[in-house]
């Protein structure tokens, strides 16, 4: 008898332990919502977790970006002569240098696509559950497929520079994707909506207008940093690294190199010269948030264009490339994150003129 009193007392705390800490869970996740699944089985995102998977989405959509560089630098790009086939019959690559490393990237093209697939199921799993971050995860998903299918044309059209500059610009549209699903993840439920004023904030209609001042110049250095994506892949069109050591195969763009770069120089001058611009508005508003995104794209753009007045006069070794190509992706990375941090920020009402 006394062995059954003490195993129904072992129960019935086993049982209040186990309800305090359903209770717990409850009231850090909220109440169960009809599309979620509850029970022992069922996955639920955090908020915090879910902001992981987004960021290990982001990043690896930059080195694969990277790792495509490395592909076209090393020639590469037809070391894989078929698609979706290494080789005619022959998925796996031979044992060749050329072949091995386009290989390696497409393969690395199945975990960015495992990472996006997380960051999916991560999106209708979180709770809560926000439709804004399941759109944009599913953008995701749209452009790691038009990827997949872009690259096979690159390869069918034997590197044709139209379809590799399509390429890397379409990875830029991939991490500005990334970038805004991190940004909204990281931040609160509902996005000020840029047009509408904030209520119950006033300012001087100095301060106001300086404040919208800031706004445009910020959307502008987008525009611009959007422009000289487009210019770089241009001059990486009529330069020499077409992705192949056989020069008969794979046209250039029917460009003089030293006009293209000088167009390219002079859209990373007026870059830089906006970014200054802005970061001197942020200070007069002594917005340090803005402020420090400012010193990030501009530190970036400085090493930019450091890296590329020194490929021009060394005569574009593929090293130097490889690191151009590696900032160019952080600094869009910036430039969408100082956009986004600036749009977030709602324009109060100025003070009525009396």
């Amino acid at each position: 008898m006394i062995r059954g009193l003490v195993s129904a007392t072992n129960a019935a705390g086993r049982e209040r332990v186990r309800g305090g800490a359903e209770a717990v869970t409850r009231a850090r996740l909220g109440p169960p919502r009809p599309d979620h699944p509850t029970g022992p089985y069922a996955w639920i995102v955090s908020p915090a977790r879910y902001i992981n998977l987004t960021r290990a989405a982001l990043w690896s959509l930059t080195i694969i970006v990277i790792s495509g560089g490395a592909v076209r630098l090393t020639g590469s790009g037809l070391g894989c002569s078929d698609w979706p086939n290494c080789e005619e019959g022959q998925f796996v690559a031979p044992l060749e240098y050329n072949a091995l490393i386009e290989f390696v990237n497409r393969l690395f093209t199945g975990v960015v696509a495992l990472a996006v697939i997380a960051a999916v199921l991560g999106s209708l799993r979180r709770t809560p559950r926000r439709q804004d971050l399941v759109w944009w995860s599913w953008g995701l998903v749209a452009g790691v497929v038009a990827q997949i299918i872009l690259g096979g044309l690159l390869v069918k059209t034997e590197l044709d520079p139209r379809f590799t500059m399509g390429h890397f610009l379409l990875s830029m549209v991939l991490l500005w994707n990334g970038t805004v699903l991190v940004h909204r993840a990281s931040g609160d439920n509902a996005e000020v909506d840029n047009a509408t004023p904030v209520r119950g904030q006033v300012m001087s209609r100095g301060t106001y207008g300086m404040r919208c001042r800031l706004r445009r110049s910020v959307y502008g250095v987008t525009v611009l940093g959007a422009v000289l994506l487009i210019s770089g892949t241009i001059v990486t069109g009529t330069g020499p690294h077409s992705g192949s050591d056989n020069v008969e195969v794979a046209d250039r763009l029917p460009f003089l190199i030293r006009d293209v770069t000088r167009i390219h120089a002079l859209i990373a001058i007026a870059t830089f010269a906006l970014v200054i611009s802005v970061g001197r508005q942020a200070n007069r508003l002594r917005d340090a948030e803005t402020s420090r995104r400012v010193g990030i794209v501009a530190a970036l753009l400085v090493a930019q264009g450091s890296i590329g007045y020194l490929q021009y006069i060394t005569g574009v070794p593929a090293l130097l490339v490889a690191i151009h190509i590696t900032l160019s992706s952080l600094t869009w990375i910036a430039i969408v994150r100082l956009y986004l941090d600036q749009a977030r920020v709602g324009v109060p009402q100025p003070e009525p003129v009396s």
